[in-house]
């Protein structure tokens, strides 16, 4: 699947939401099932091509500076956390997630991060996202064995790409990280 079909998915269920599109913080945020119901429309294969696609897309936001913008707007961010907020940042649609890959500053122009920083709700990681594939694989198929066997993991990054630098130094983060530095210290 290559990377225009992958992403046209996605908008799919995007669209699909309609204002509920952007924003994870809802019990009953209707996009990842919708994107499982989209996926449940493909064969196995191509169930598999867009997890593999997923992992691609994933992995390339597997970035410090990234991190460190997720670690201001969430408070605080593990790596559990941070697997969710890039799996999250994904649903946010191919032009935000670019952007925010390319400068994490460029999140404080989010409405969600503003309601976030304002202390309105808010979220955008989202954990389901991560197995959306699986979830749908398992609808199609009626079990998983075959799909896990497809999917062996590579070699996961040790540490996120990029330079580092202690995430609790306010004046670190101001100097990175201005416009949500300013929203979030």
């Amino acid at each position: 699947m290559d990377v225009d079909e992958w992403w046209g998915h996605i908008e799919r269920a995007r669209v699909a939401a309609g204002e509920r599109a952007d924003d994870r913080d809802s019990p009953d945020d209707p996009l990842v099932d919708i994107l499982v119901d989209l996926l449940v429309a493909l064969p196995p294969d191509q169930i598999i091509a867009f997890e593999r696609r997923f992992s691609e897309v994933w992995r390339s936001a597997h970035q410090w500076r990234l991190w460190a913008a997720a670690y201001l707007i969430e408070g605080g961010c593990g790596d559990d956390g941070f697997m969710d907020f890039r799996a999250g940042l994904i649903l946010l649609g191919r032009t935000t997630f670019t952007r925010a890959v390319d400068d994490p500053d460029s999140l404080a122009d989010l409405p969600v991060v503003i309601r976030m920083a304002d202390g309105d709700g808010g979220w955008i990681g989202c954990e389901d996202m991560n197995h959306a594939a699986h979830t749908a694989y398992e609808r199609v198929q009626g079990e998983t064995d075959s799909y896990d066997a497809a999917m062996s993991t590579p070699g996961w990054p040790d540490r996120a790409a990029g330079e580092r630098w202690d995430l609790e130094d306010d004046d670190e983060m101001r100097r990175r990280l201005p416009r949500l530095a300013e929203l979030f210290l």
